[in-house]
């Protein structure tokens, strides 16, 4: 819980949207999120390259698809699996019953910044 409303907005002045493994991330220096399993080692700095959106400020540049010539520096933290996700189908009176389970890899990144 914030202990203030605007407390997000406080040092967060620029952020960039980021596209990787099929989704779009709002990420700002300093911020660390899971995003699809990349095939890096833990300790590695990555470039994110897809950038979409950077803010800075009141400054906005929306790129058509990209912004031209930014990048999103990141460090990768750890690489792992996620939670079980049980899946489990099953047909009344017919005897028909399916059982799955599923992790989904992910990788754990740091942002370090957005040039």
């Amino acid at each position: 819980m914030r202990a203030f409303p605007n407390q997000a907005l406080q040092g967060r002045d620029m952020y960039a949207v980021v596209k990787t493994g099929g989704k779009q991330y709002r990420v700002s220096a300093g911020e660390k999120l899971r995003i699809e399993s990349l095939a890096a080692d833990v300790g590695q700095e990555i470039v994110l390259d897809q950038v979409l959106v950077v803010a800075d400020g009141d400054t906005l540049k929306v790129g058509t698809p990209l912004v031209a010539g930014a990048t999103v520096k990141a460090r990768v933290l750890k690489q792992g699996r996620g939670d079980k996700v049980h899946i489990f189908k099953m047909k009344r009176r017919k005897h028909y019953r399916k059982s799955q389970g599923h992790r989904q890899n992910y990788t754990e990144i740091e942002i370090l910044g957005i040039a």
